[in-house]
Parts: structure tokens; C-alpha cells; sequence
């Protein structure tokens, strides 16, 4: 039994109808080097068996502890069964690239069993008719709940399904043999949490102690001008309460390019590049809707602090930095340029507080208070007179640089997804795989009724910095 972090529980506080918590994933397969050139249902299946001791997430449920006094738990669900959690669908014909969203943005759309083990594998096939896919390709639309794992993490399960090699031996077995735990007795989890109460005072004060001089190298860093603190969150039509309904979209691009484009300017990342084009897409988006602010917008994104030891490690490793990406200037790479300033100096602010440190008060909100604030806020309709301390979110998880393989099939090409909450109707999931990136937008259906548009002007965007670029 192994108890969730403040930041893994604030997660599951944080679901609701409208907005459920999961991180999801669109994987495409060429099945060509298949023995016998077609995939069956049951081999996939017998992979992922074979491979279930390699991340504790697969086989873990949480358990709450009574009145909401303390952070759940995780235990060995002994009731697990593997066909509840991997699934098995076709798209009609002509089974195109806006088929597959559609359905993609549906499965997304509902929320996980929280009695489960928080993830489901969904198997998509008839994909026939997807631009630049082989025929015959099929697809696994994966979905974790975030409160099990963050971006560094899900990589981590992606994985423990695939291989480096069309068909590898199975992976060695551990040395003791898995088995599942009864639930804890409600009167031992309400004691633990009694425990756990009487000692966090003495936790906090030693965050605090960190914390002071954390302030000291703050004060030190704004008197010195290395970063500023940005507090014009300007308002859009992502900015209000969401409903259930979803779509995505997203687009490929060449790893390649956009590292020789980030070069036009000195210093710069291949994040800063995705930022810009991010903030491009936006630029064009909202004026085209008559909806673009005069302030740039301002994105938050993730920075993971899980180091090497740490990577099969179950929950979330993460802080945060907000970047103003550019949505107020027109000239791509201009807007690159003050993109790369504004991260720099976020970053500067990070490393100042620490990373560490920003997340570690979260561990002392109390359960019962994160609750109640998350169904307040969606309740009395907050995120309509309340200011977000962003716009959206754009999240850059770097994956493996050379083929992989699952159940015999080569992953072509993988799609990121995540959640959106009101006030925050638009997230950007940014992958990079085998030489390739790809962008991917999750949002509100209405916020976001032409999500075709909106992936033009990603396209748009990308090539209009790549031609500024000499590209």
C-alpha cells in the first residue's frame, strides 16, 4: 500500500463530470511486419500480459480513505482483469484522418472508472483511408489517469508495451510473484491519516525553511532583472467553463527542420520553436474568430524534475513555468526571439525558487479543502469572473529517437492528449518519436467547433516560421 503524493491526489480533486483527468495517447502501427501481415486482438492482449510487471500502474487501484481526511492510497487490485482495461473498436468506412479524431475525441471524452486501475487501452483498426499512414494500420488510443503518472512517466509505460524488435523474448519475470491486496480496513487508513495529521506541521516547517531562503534568491533575481513576473492574463473563448464534449486535432512534423529553425536565433530550444508555432496557431485562430487579444497570450508549461532513479516511479514529478508565447507579434521569427527571451526568464524564476520547492506546498493543502475548492470553483461558475494564471497548456515530452514495436507491429507515429478544466479550454501535447514531432490540440467542442481550422493554422503557422527560417 503506497499513498499518493498532494500533487498525484489534487488530480483526482480535481475530476469532473466535465472535466475527467487523464492523459491520452494516439499510437498508429503498421502491421507489415506482422507475422502473417494482420494483427489479432488476442496477440495484443498476450503482449501486454507479458509485460504488466514492468509499470505498477497497470495493476494498481486507489483506495480513499473515509471523509476525505487524508490522501488515497494505491494497492494491488486482486480483482484485475486485463479485458476490462484493453478494448477493441472499427471505424466505418472510409476510416479517414477525421473519423479517427472524431472517435478519438469521444473515448477522451469519457471519464476513467475510478474503481479500477486508472487506464484503458482502446485497439482502433480500419484506418485505410489516413493520409501518409500504410493500409491496414490500425491504432491504440491509450488513456491514464494523471493522478497515476505525468508526461516523463507515461513514456515509461509506453515502454513497457513495446520493444525494440518485432518480437523479442518475454520479459524476465520478477522474483516474487505478483498477487493482489485485500482493501485496508477503513479504521487503519482513518488512524494513519490521524498520524499523518499530527506530523505534517513538523513537514511543513521544513519546507519552510527552504522556502525562506528561496524568497531571499527571488527578491535578488527581480532586483537583478534576470526574470519578471508576468500577471497580464488576457481572456479568450477558451477561457470559460468547458463542457464534456471534445476534439483534437494535430499535425507531423520533421524533428529535423524544426532544430535547424530554432537556429535562427541564438540560444534557442527546440521547445522555444514549439511555443512559437504554438503561438502562431493561436494568432491565427482568434483573428480569425475577431477574438485575439492585444496582450500575448501566456501558456504554462510542465518541467520535470524526475531524475534517472526515479523514471519507473509511480505519480507525478513536475513544477511549472509560464511563458508569454508570442500571440501579439506577427513576424515568426520576432516572435520566436521574445519567445526564447520570456522562457529564459522563466526559467531564471524557476531556478531561483526552485523547482522542487513549488510543488512541495501542494503536499500540505488538505484533502478535504482541495475537494471542496475544485467543486466550488466549477459550481459558481468561477473561471467567468476569475482570471487563469494561463491560457493554455503546452506540454513537450521527448520520446525515443529510433523505431519501436508492439506485438509485432512498428509504431508509426504517436499523438499526445490531455485534460482541460474551465478556464483552461486548450491543451497542446507535443511528442517527438523516431525522428519526427507531432502537435496535437485537445480541446472544448465548443470552444473549438472547427478543430479542421484550427489544425490548418497549426500547419499554417509551422510553415510561415520554417519559410522565415530559409526553410
Amino acid at each position: 500500500m503506497e499513498q499518493l503524493s498532494g500533487q498525484d491526489a489534487s488530480f483526482l480533486y480535481g475530476e469532473t463530470p466535465t472535466s475527467p483527468m487523464h492523459i491520452g495517447g494516439l499510437m498508429i502501427y503498421d502491421p507489415s511486419t506482422v507475422e502473417g501481415g494482420k494483427q489479432r486482438f488476442k496477440d495484443i492482449l498476450k503482449f501486454i500480459e507479458e509485460r504488466l510487471h514492468l509499470a505498477k500502474t497497470f495493476r494498481q487501484k486507489k483506495v480513499d480513505v473515509p471523509f476525505n481526511l487524508d490522501h488515497p492510497y494505491w494497492i494491488e487490485d486482486k480483482d484485475f482483469d486485463l479485458e476490462f482495461h484493453v478494448r477493441h473498436i472499427r471505424l466505418p468506412e472510409p476510416g479517414d484522418w477525421r473519423q479517427l479524431c472524431i472517435q478519438t475525441a469521444r473515448l477522451h471524452s469519457r471519464p476513467l472508472d475510478l474503481t479500477k486501475p486508472l487506464w484503458e487501452f482502446t485497439v482502433i483498426e480500419g484506418l485505410d483511408d489516413v493520409p501518409g499512414m500504410p493500409k491496414g494500420s490500425y491504432a491504440i488510443f491509450t488513456k491514464i489517469h494523471h493522478a497515476c503518472i505525468d508526461g516523463v512517466s507515461g513514456v515509461d509505460i509506453i515502454e513497457a508495451i513495446h520493444s525494440l524488435e518485432p518480437y523479442p523474448e518475454a520479459p524476465p519475470l520478477p522474483d516474487t510473484p505478483w498477487r493482489g491486496e485485500d482493501p485496508p480496513n477503513p479504521f487503519e487508513l482513518m488512524t494513519r491519516a490521524h498520524f499523518n495529521n499530527i506530523t505534517q506541521p513538523f513537514r511543513f516547517a521544513e519546507v519552510m525553511a527552504q522556502a525562506v531562503p528561496a524568497i531571499g534568491r527571488f527578491q535578488k533575481g527581480l532586483r537583478e532583472k534576470k526574470f519578471e513576473v508576468n500577471v497580464t492574463v488576457p481572456k479568450t473563448r477558451f477561457s470559460g467553463a468547458i463542457t464534456a464534449h471534445r476534439v483534437i486535432e494535430g499535425r507531423n512534423f520533421d524533428l529535423a527542420v524544426i532544430r535547424e529553425i530554432k537556429k535562427q536565433v541564438e540560444g534557442a530550444t527546440v521547445n522555444d520553436a514549439i511555443l512559437t508555432i504554438c503561438g502562431g496557431t493561436l494568432r491565427k485562430y482568434l483573428g480569425a474568430k475577431k477574438d485575439l487579444p492585444q496582450d500575448s497570450l501566456v501558456a504554462m508549461a510542465p518541467i520535470s524534475m524526475r531524475s534517472d532513479d526515479q523514471k519507473k516511479a509511480l505519480g507525478n514529478q513536475v513544477a511549472a513555468m509560464t511563458v508569454a508565447i508570442g500571440t501579439d507579434i506577427e513576424d515568426p521569427l520576432e516572435r520566436m526571439k521574445a519567445v526564447h527571451e520570456a522562457a529564459s526568464s522563466s526559467k531564471e524564476m524557476t531556478k531561483a525558487v526552485g523547482a522542487k520547492l513549488m510543488t512541495d506546498f501542494s503536499q500540505f493543502i488538505p484533502s478535504t479543502t482541495a475537494a471542496l475548492a475544485t467543486r466550488l470553483y466549477t459550481q459558481l461558475g468561477l473561471s467567468e469572473t476569475m482570471s487563469a494564471p494561463f491560457n493554455c497548456v503546452i506540454t513537450n515530452v521527448p520520446g525515443p529517437q529510433f523505431p519501436l514495436y508492439s506485438a509485432g507491429a512498428k509504431l508509426v507515429t504517436h499523438f499526445g492528449l490531455g485534460p482541460i478544466f474551465d478556464g483552461m479550454g486548450l491543451i497542446f501535447a507535443v511528442f517527438s518519436y523516431n525522428g519526427n514531432i507531432t502537435i496535437t490540440a485537445s480541446s472544448c467542442r465548443e470552444m473549438m467547433p472547427d478543430p479542421e481550422f484550427f489544425a490548418q493554422c497549426l500547419q499554417d503557422s509551422y510553415d510561415e516560421l520554417k519559410a522565415a527560417a530559409g526553410g
